[in-house]
C-alpha cells in the first residue's frame, strides 16, 4: 500500500502532573506499559508511550455477526511525560524536553493529587490541587509567552510598510500576550473566527484542551463529589475554564490492569461503577476533541476508524487509504444496530436501510461503511 497521510495517525494524549501524584501510576495502569512509577521526582526520563485500544462493543456483536477473522479496534496513544517542577519552562528539572513533547499531543491529562497521604512526599509539602494546577499551567504559559512574543516583533516588523494585514497580526499576538501575562491559558480567550484561525497556528501549549485527572484516595471511591473538597476544588476550576474533568483512583485502576477482564468486571460491579477509569477517559477524550468513529465489517476484518465529527465521506473513505478518496464514487452505509437488527448486509439491502450517499454526506459515529471506488 502507498503511504498513508500525515493527517492519519493516531490521537495523542500526553499524561502530565507534578512528581508524586499518581501519574505514572494512572499511566501504567491504562496502558500495562510497566513504566517505573518510584517515589522519586524525573523516574519517566524519556516519555512512555502506550497504545491504547478503544473499548467498542459495537465491534464483537459485528465481528459476530459477520465471522470476522480479524478484529481491529481504533486505537490511542498516552504519552507518559516526564515529571515537571516549578521553572520547568527555564530548563528546570527536565523541563525542555518536558515542553517539546507536550507539544506533539492533541489533548493533556492533567492529572492532579486529590487525595492525602504521609508515606508519599508531596513536591510543595500540602496537598492542594487548584496550587498544582497552577504550577503547571504557569509553566506552560511561560512557554507560550516566548511563542507569541517572537511572532509579535515578526508581526510589528512587517507592519512598517502599512500592511493592515500585518497590522491586525500584530494586534492579535499583542491581546494573547496581554492574556497570558495575566497567568490565563490561551483556551479562555474569547476569540473571532478570524482569530481562532490565527491562534490555530501559533500551536500553543495553552491552548491544547484539557481532561483533569482527579486523583482520589481508594477509601474515597464511591463517595458523592459534595464530600470531596479537594475534586470540588478541581471541578470549580474547570468549569471556569470550560475543561473537562475525572474522578479518579490510579490505585484502583492499577489494580484492575491486573486482573482478567471477568474478575476486573466483578471488582467494578463491587465498587459500584458501571466502566473502568480508562473507557471513561477515553469517552471524555473523544467527546472533548470532537471525535467518532465509523466501522468497517466482514470476513476478513471488523475495524473501528476514527475521524473528527463533521467528515465527509470521502475524506473518511481517506482514512483507510488516500486511493479511497481519490477515486471515491460513492458510499453504502448503514446504522450498525439496524444491520444487527437485519440479521445481514443483504437483509439491510432488502429492507431498504441501506442507503447509498455522495460525496457531500457526513458521516455519523456507528455508521457501518462500504466504500466504492474507482482508481
Amino acid at each position: 500500500m502507498p503511504p498513508r497521510k500525515e493527517g492519519q495517525r493516531n490521537m495523542k494524549l500526553g499524561v502530565v502532573g507534578l512528581p508524586n501524584v499518581g501519574k505514572s501510576t494512572l499511566f501504567n495502569a491504562i496502558t500495562h506499559a510497566g513504566a517505573e512509577a518510584a517515589n522519586y521526582p524525573f523516574c519517566t526520563i524519556e516519555p512512555n508511550v502506550g497504545v491504547v485500544a478503544v473499548p467498542d462493543e459495537r465491534l464483537d456483536k459485528l465481528a459476530a455477526l459477520y465471522d470476522s477473522k480479524k478484529i481491529t479496534p481504533a486505537v490511542i496513544e498516552f504519552v507518559d511525560i516526564a515529571g515537571l517542577v516549578k521553572g520547568a519552562s527555564k530548563g528546570e528539572g527536565l523541563g525542555n524536553k518536558f515542553l517539546s513533547h507536550i507539544r506533539e499531543v492533541d489533548a493533556i491529562v492533567h492529572v492532579v493529587r486529590c487525595f492525602e497521604d504521609e508515606n508519599i512526599t508531596h513536591v510543595e509539602s500540602s496537598v492542594d490541587p487548584v496550587r498544582d494546577i497552577g504550577t503547571i499551567n504557569l509553566e506552560l504559559i511561560l512557554a507560550d509567552m516566548e511563542t507569541v512574543q517572537k511572532r509579535l516583533d515578526r508581526a510589528k516588523n512587517a507592519a512598517k510598510g502599512g500592511d493592515k494585514k500585518f497590522i491586525a497580526e500584530a494586534e492579535f499576538y499583542q491581546k494573547v500576550l496581554d492574556h497570558l501575562g495575566a497567568e490565563q491559558c490561551a483556551r479562555t480567550l474569547e476569540l473571532s473566527d478570524e482569530e481562532k484561525e490565527w491562534m490555530r497556528d501559533l500551536f500553543l501549549l495553552t491552548s491544547k484542551p484539557v481532561i483533569y485527572a482527579a486523583n482520589i484516595a481508594e477509601k474515597d471511591m464511591g463517595k458523592p463529589d459534595a464530600e470531596l473538597p479537594y475534586v470540588q476544588a478541581v471541578e470549580k476550576f474547570a468549569a471556569a475554564e470550560g475543561s473537562e474533568v475525572l474522578v479518579i483512583c490510579a490505585k484502583t485502576e492499577e489494580e484492575l490492569s491486573q486482573l482478567p477482564p471477568e474478575e476486573a468486571q466483578m471488582f467494578l460491579e463491587e465498587l459500584g461503577l458501571a466502566e473502568s477509569g480508562l473507557s471513561r477517559l477515553i469517552k471524555k477524550s473523544y467527546s472533548l476533541l470532537g471525535l467518532i468513529s465509523y466501522l468497517t465489517a466482514g470476513e476478513k476484518e471488523t475495524r473501528a476508524w476514527t475521524i473528527a465529527k463533521g467528515t465527509r465521506a470521502p475524506q473518511a473513505a481517506g482514512k483507510i487509504h488516500t486511493d479511497f478518496e481519490k477515486g471515491f464514487i460513492r458510499a453504502e452505509v448503514v446504522d450498525w444496530q439496524t444491520l444487527l437488527e437485519c440479521g445481514n448486509y443483504n437483509a439491510a439491502k432488502e429492507k431498504g436501510k441501506v442507503r447509498s450517499e455522495g460525496k457531500d454526506y457526513v458521516i455519523k459515529d456507528g455508521d457501518v461503511v462500504l466504500f466504492r471506488f474507482n482508481v
